[in-house]
């Protein structure tokens, strides 16, 4: 019974404190269009990201004015030529400054991502040149987090022999997590946990045309790899470098805590 006592104790306890982190004080307001969760990057390791789709360009523009006034970073995905033409427009008559990335698919603003600082490095392989533009959507978000990479492309396994002295030439820079991009028959990310000694993240692409075209027959081949593989969804290069970051912050939560 006491022990029982002790545990519901702890529980909350435990409930009282993530309570207190989630409060709205980290709460960013956009009266009437968002709530911009600011308390993430310290929560997770890696920031919220503003996903562009289905939003409509002045609620995105008012969302970014409202950050860059606070003097805070923001990352956005997935831009639409509509938008990114939008902001450029406000940014010339006041609006938020903003570097677009990976073909303008991708924009930074400026400013602290309220993330922990993030060591490491990780490696991007693609598997033909078709895979990056996803790649590159990963690539900046892992720069705007602070994070190095270091890329190889067009290295599938229609050439192993491409494959190989890619690694060769990985493995001697010690990546500490790799992401790998491939379409079709998405055999990459599976071939590459066999010959590295890092963590692969697997990220189907929608390359490829007629039965499991569009990135279907890759994502089911990753789900099925035989060597030990993580996988996000078809053309999830955001998701990817953000798992690759939260890897990285947890990594380092744990070396801090074997610090004397």
């Amino acid at each position: 019974m006491r022990y029982m006592m002790f545990q519901s104790s702890a529980l909350v306890a435990d409930t009282t404190r993530r309570g207190k982190a989630l409060r709205g004080r980290r709460m960013i307001h956009v009266p009437g269009v968002a709530r911009y969760d600011a308390g993430r990057g310290r929560r997770t390791g890696v920031p919220e990201v503003i996903l562009a789709e289905g939003k409509r360009t002045e609620h995105l523009i008012e969302i970014l004015r409202t950050l860059a006034r606070g003097g805070r970073g923001a990352v956005v995905s997935r831009l639409s030529s509509a938008q990114v033409e939008g902001l450029r427009a406000a940014a010339t008559n006041g609006g938020p400054n903003l570097r677009f990335r990976a073909g303008d698919r991708v924009a930074i603003l400026a400013g602290p991502l309220e993330t922990p600082p993030l060591r490491g490095l990780v490696a991007i392989v693609t598997a033909g040149t078709a895979d990056h533009a996803v790649a590159e959507e990963s690539e900046a978000v892992l720069d705007a987090l602070g994070v190095r990479s270091v890329r190889e492309y067009d290295v599938g396994v229609a050439g192993l022999h491409r494959l190989l002295d890619a690694v060769r030439r990985l493995e001697r820079r010690h990546p500490d997590v790799y992401l790998a991009f491939a379409g079709r028959e998405g055999a990459l990310p599976t071939v590459l946990a066999g010959l590295v000694r890092a963590p692969v993240v697997g990220v189907p692409t929608s390359v490829g045309y007629g039965r499991g075209g569009q990135g279907e027959a890759a994502l089911a081949a990753m789900l099925q790899s035989c060597a030990p593989i993580a996988v996000v969804n078809i053309d999830g290069g955001v998701p990817a470098a953000l798992f690759a970051g939260q890897l990285l912050s947890s990594r380092q939560r744990s070396l801090t805590r074997r610090l004397p």
